[in-house]
């Protein structure tokens, strides 16, 4: 077997003993998001960088990419965006104050959205969020966070 084979199936072993080690059904939108939170919850980059379409979320430079607010933030570095997500981040600060429910995914072809539902119990007030996911080699990836009130709050 010539170097360039071993060197290329030992980088595709890492690749699928790191992804089967993190216990992520990554074939199911939904399980995606619940893992993103978790993995928020633990600050654990690795996890979150595996589950996010960075590039895709830094393009948003039109609104904020994940709150809803006037002051947008548009990230051109990975890590700040990581660090957003992790530790004293404003996102989730943000987010963790408040309940999170994910309801079912919603498929068409290589795209599916799931709809968070974020309740602040003290305000009685609900913030529906479509997290958008494409589907890449087989992986669902969170590529957007659409967040707008809840009419219904």
């Amino acid at each position: 077997m010539s170097r360039k084979a071993t060197a290329l199936l030992a980088a595709l072993s890492l690749v699928f003993g790191l992804s089967a080690c993190s216990g992520v059904d990554t074939s199911d939108p939904r399980e995606v998001v619940i893992a993103f939170f978790g993995a928020m919850e633990k600050d654990d980059k690795a996890a979150l960088a595996r589950l996010l379409d960075i590039v895709e979320l830094m393009k948003n430079t039109q609104q904020d990419y994940s709150l809803q607010t006037d002051d947008k933030r548009v990230f051109t570095n990975p890590e700040d965006l990581l660090d957003d997500l992790t530790g004293d981040g404003r996102t989730k600060t943000a987010w963790f104050r408040l309940q999170r429910i994910v309801s079912k995914a919603n498929i068409t072809g290589q795209v599916a959205t799931v709809e968070v539902t974020f309740v602040d119990k003290g305000a009685s007030q609900g913030y529906r969020t479509s997290f958008g996911l494409q589907r890449n080699e087989g992986r669902w990836r969170i590529y957007s966070f659409k967040t707008h009130q809840d009419p219904s709050g």
